[in-house]
């Protein structure tokens, strides 16, 4: 799946490159027929990366429509350089998959891409575990139902799955149940194939706050 990064910056950062390093930068959409490579990734399942500098909303309002109108199956997520929790909700809204901070470490960024791939959203951890208490105050499930849910988890998926439903970061989780992370990204992996969920908010929403032991 390509990724092409579009910002004012001449070149690629070190860790989009890093993470990406096929990955192609531009100032607005590509449309020109001379770049034959971007051209043909718009037949393809195309990542966007737009690059927000302060004060461009509307730059970001007009370039998710244009991608939607021109890329089939185009996926979008926005590096902000100064993320915030508005500006993140007025990107879902618009149709990108995900928000996060331009200078997130390449292995996020690896990360981001597969969860978007499966088609789940990504927020940052603040603006994701604020939606999380505000989601589970309005969502009710029956307690029977999420014990139900969690029925169908190992021990160790239940514990990892519960925390993450709370808004925890993997780092958090892996610091209060001392496991590693990977051992936390194995087991949530597991729990959103076993449950049916796509991302953290999505298991969030299913473990709402009625369910505490």
């Amino acid at each position: 799946m390509p990724d092409i990064f579009i910002s004012t910056l001449p070149t690629l950062l070190n860790s989009w490159s890093e993470a990406f390093p096929q990955s192609t930068i531009a100032t607005a959409i590509p449309e020109a027929a001379s770049d034959s490579a971007l051209m043909a990734s718009k037949n393809e399942a195309t990542i966007f990366w737009l690059h927000m500098n302060e004060d461009r909303q509307q730059w970001m309002t007009n370039t998710i429509a244009s991608i939607s109108q021109s890329y089939k199956d185009a996926k979008i997520v926005v590096l902000a350089n100064m993320p915030n929790q508005a500006e993140s909700l007025h990107a879902l809204g618009l149709g990108a998959m995900g928000y996060c901070h331009a200078y997130t470490a390449p292995a996020v960024l690896k990360e981001i891409k597969a969860v978007i791939n499966h088609g789940g959203l990504w927020l940052g951890q603040d603006i994701l575990q604020r939606l999380i208490e505000v989601s589970t105050k309005l969502i009710g499930n029956r307690p029977e139902y999420v014990d139900g849910l969690l029925a169908q988890l190992t021990r160790r998926e239940k514990e990892v799955a519960v925390e993450a439903a709370k808004g925890l970061s993997n780092k958090e989780i892996a610091r209060l149940l001392i496991i590693t992370e990977r051992t936390v990204k194995a087991h949530l992996a597991s729990t959103f194939e076993r449950l049916g969920a796509k991302d953290r908010l999505q298991l969030a929403l299913m473990l709402n706050s009625n369910y505490s032991r």
